[in-house]
């Protein structure tokens, strides 16, 4: 491109801004309002040049232009030219002093969406790399995060899927929603609230998990502004108060620290800054403090030379001032996951007040002030590509590593949960016997450490030592904390373990696990179901024929077949069809009504063998254990009267809901007289030193005197039963029915429960219900 070229460019931009400008004033909207003024072609140039002078400036040039034609007279909603808007969010990046390729994908970000043109022109002109980028975002600005949880999970995905490729995307789309956010009032309010809200919940997170921290702070600030504008008055006002009130005393804090230093020959950058009124508000609401009690609104940063003058520094410090208990951290030797070290303490300074000091070297200040984005700075003369200097970078690696977790087919909406409990947590640092560090979220558990080293040590975690001492699996970590994990073969994390751990990983593995055992439960049932069945039907069952017959069930595996039996979405008798199409189910009518021989006019048919305890202790391979409520099957028991140990009982199975435990005796079986195929045997596995209880009804006539019910309870107290409801009806004025859900150990227990209750004085008739 030529220099009259360039001058030509310039000048048909300066005409079209002009003619924006002066439209400008005639829209009522924007009536009074003066137009920024938009980067000039060789000012963009220059912004690059600054940090890179290697910089390619025909390709920056080519962008600009091509860019500029393509939007012409595209409008914002602000009436500014549409071109100013990529324009800006690569003079944000410039800030970040990012490559090339990065300025020119953001000057070309919209083409894509916006203009005519297309992927394949871009590649052309500018090259694959380029196209890539602008692809790439251009597929995350049709994503949309404040739409119905599972939409918004899987959008989440695409999101981190597209900036895992090349994290440029991201830092792109970080700047392009910077941007936005400063122009936002130009939008219409239920738009402005829908994308603040975006802001805060995904884009700003993801700007601190990358570790660019002052671009987060904007954003925050800038949705807060948008979400709670009277909130943030009220604090930018209050801090504005402040600062004039101790304007002085910041200036003599940062003189004062440099003197200190110096005299100890440690040369030193001295920075004061105030807090910013989101970081503000979200410690008075964490708190629940007023903006009066908060006392360290200042914060100073110590620039110094190397690692060893940090520590050197801190030892100033603590020795001109005390210390405030507690509020010591070293990210130095442990650094956040997104690359950020510094010593943070804060100390009581001149006047009495709080300052809190961050203390580290001119790269530790690069790496918090640009993040991910320090990996890609031009020094010394290198010009690596980012892609190379990104295996420098911890914040990359997460992003890696959280995107694996997409392979491990999480629901959307699970993802989603994972993801934002890992950005918005505060983190902890502990370690391994063998010194490995893990970083967690706060509040923490041991749990959420042993699924942090593996998955497979937090589902079979058992127990944990905390620095050498028993402690709880629910044990709150802290920083420093040495935890080993005792493990069991076969141990299944409890389901309860979902709701006390705080990281997303543990969530998600425990709940995998969860349904996992539960998928297990229903196919080992299904499989005894069918085994059954097909003994029944006089025909040999084997994985190997059930196979062959999957297609004609409509299923895609063994397990997934065994499953759906044992939920009873497949019934047993449709799979003995499918595996021997011949098979003719010959199965002898019964008779209604309950009179009639066998159980409720079943004719003891040859298709039932109901399974009931003999006292052998030789247990009946075809019989369906039943433990109880904590078994490894999905065992309910009758909803009126129950069933425990030592009843003679039989399992119907319900769809979806496992095997409901009936006493042979129960007058609802009647109810399931025409589904013979939902009959299972079972009998009772429980050991003699079983801690279990289970459950029965009795109905009780009692004479109407003072003290009747207490004698009642007093007996079931006496005899280690439970109350777990009760309900008392006055048919006469002389007697009560008292209807009592008990949970007793077994058969015998209840007996002699029964039993005393009937020589009771005031009790008249005792029964135990089974319907």
């Amino acid at each position: 491109m030529t220099n009259g070229d360039q001058i030509t460019v310039e000048t048909e931009s300066a005409q079209a801004h002009d003619r924006t400008t002066q439209a400008e004033t005639t829209s009522p909207r924007t009536a009074g309002r003066q137009a920024p003024p938009m980067m000039r072609q060789y000012e963009l140039v220059e912004r690059v040049k600054r940090y890179h002078p290697e910089a390619d400036e025909t390709l920056l040039n080519r962008a600009y232009v091509y860019a500029m034609r393509a939007h012409g007279t595209q409008t914002r909603a602000s009436g500014d030219l549409f071109f100013s808007h990529p324009l800006e969010v690569a003079a944000i990046l410039t800030d970040l002093r990012l490559d090339d390729a990065t300025i020119v994908a953001a000057v070309l970000h919209d083409t894509i969406e916006d203009t005519s043109a297309t992927r394949e022109e871009i590649d052309q002109l500018f090259g694959p790399e380029i196209g890539a980028l602008v692809d790439g975002l251009t597929k995350i600005k049709k994503l949309d995060f404040v739409s119905r949880k599972a939409t918004q999970g899987e959008n989440f995905r695409k999101l981190l899927l597209a900036i895992a490729a090349d994290v440029r995307v991201l830092l792109v789309k970080l700047a392009d929603r910077l941007h936005n956010m400063r122009t936002l009032g130009f939008m219409r309010e239920d738009k402005r609230a829908r994308i603040a809200e975006e802001t805060l919940e995904i884009y700003a997170p993801l700007a601190g998990r990358m570790g660019i921290q002052e671009l987060r702070d904007e954003l925050e600030d800038l949705a807060f502004r948008n979400l709670k504008p009277e909130a943030f008055e009220t604090i930018a006002k209050r801090l504005e108060n402040v600062s004039a009130r101790n304007g002085q005393l910041v200036e003599t804090i940062e003189r004062d620290l440099t003197q200190r230093l110096a005299e100890q020959g440690i040369a030193a950058r001295v920075k004061g800054r105030r807090k910013r009124p989101y970081s503000i508000w979200k410690k008075m609401e964490r708190k629940s403090l007023g903006f009066e009690q908060l006392s360290d609104i200042f914060a100073f940063r110590i620039i110094v030379d190397t690692i060893d003058d940090c520590y050197r520094a801190l030892g100033v410090v603590h020795t001109a001032w005390p210390m405030v208990p507690g509020r010591y951290k070293d990210y130095v030797s442990t650094p956040k996951q997104n690359d950020y070290r510094s010593i943070h303490t804060t100390v009581i300074g001149p006047g009495h007040q709080r300052v809190e000091l961050q203390i580290r070297t001119e790269d530790m200040d690069s790496v918090a002030e640009y993040g991910i984005a320090a990996h890609t700075l031009y020094k010394d003369g290198r010009t690596d590509q980012p892609s190379k200097l990104l295996n420098e970078s911890r914040a990359y690696q997460w992003l890696r590593r959280t995107v694996d977790l997409l392979a491990e087919g999480d629901s959307p909406e699970e993802f989603l949960e994972h993801t934002k409990l890992e950005l918005f947590h505060d983190q902890v640092f502990c370690f391994t016997p063998k010194g490995r560090l893990i970083a967690l979220p706060r509040r923490a558990t041991p749990i959420d450490f042993a699924y942090a080293v593996h998955t497979n040590i937090g589902n079979t975690a058992v127990g944990a030592k905390i620095n050498g001492q028993i402690a709880s699996l629910l044990s709150e970590l802290e920083n420093g904390d040495e935890v080993e994990i005792t493990r069991a073969d076969g141990q299944v994390p409890p389901p309860a373990w979902e709701s006390l751990v705080v990281t997303g990983k543990a969530r998600a593995a425990i709940r995998r696990a969860t349904r996992d055992a539960v998928r297990r439960q229903y196919a080992g049932l299904g499989r005894q179901i069918l085994e059954r069945a097909f003994e029944r039907a006089g025909r040999a069952y084997s994985d190997e024929k059930l196979k062959a017959s999957l297609p004609r069930l409509a299923r895609t595996g063994i397990d997934d077949t065994l499953a759906a039996v044992g939920r009873g979405e497949i019934f047993s008798g449709d799979v003995v069809k499918a595996v021997y199409p011949d098979y003719k189910d010959e199965r002898r009518p019964t008779v209604d009504g309950l009179s009639g021989h066998g159980w409720f006019g079943l004719k003891g048919s040859e298709s039932l063998k109901f399974k009931v305890p003999d006292g052998s202790s030789k247990p009946d391979g075809r019989a369906i254990p039943v433990r109880g409520f904590n078994s490894e099957l999905p065992i309910t028991f009758a909803p009126e009267g129950g069933a425990v140990p030592g009843d003679r009982i039989v399992g119907i199975l319900t769809p979806g809901e496992g095997i409901t435990i009936y006493p042979i005796q129960s007058k609802a079986l009647a109810r399931f007289e025409q589904e013979p195929e939902r009959w299972l045997d079972v009998r009772w596995d429980v050991d003699e030193g079983n801690n279990q209880r289970f459950p029965a009804l009795i109905v009780l006539s009692v004479i109407n005197e003072p003290g009747s019910l207490a004698k009642i309870t007093q007996i079931i107290a006496d005899h280690d039963a439970n109350i777990e409801d009760i309900s008392i009806k006055r048919p006469t004025p002389d007697f009560s029915n008292i209807t009592i859900r008990l949970s007793v150990w077994d058969l015998k227990h209840l007996t002699s429960l029964v039993a005393e209750l009937r020589t009771t004085r005031a009790v008249s008739k005792v029964e135990r219900l089974t319907d």
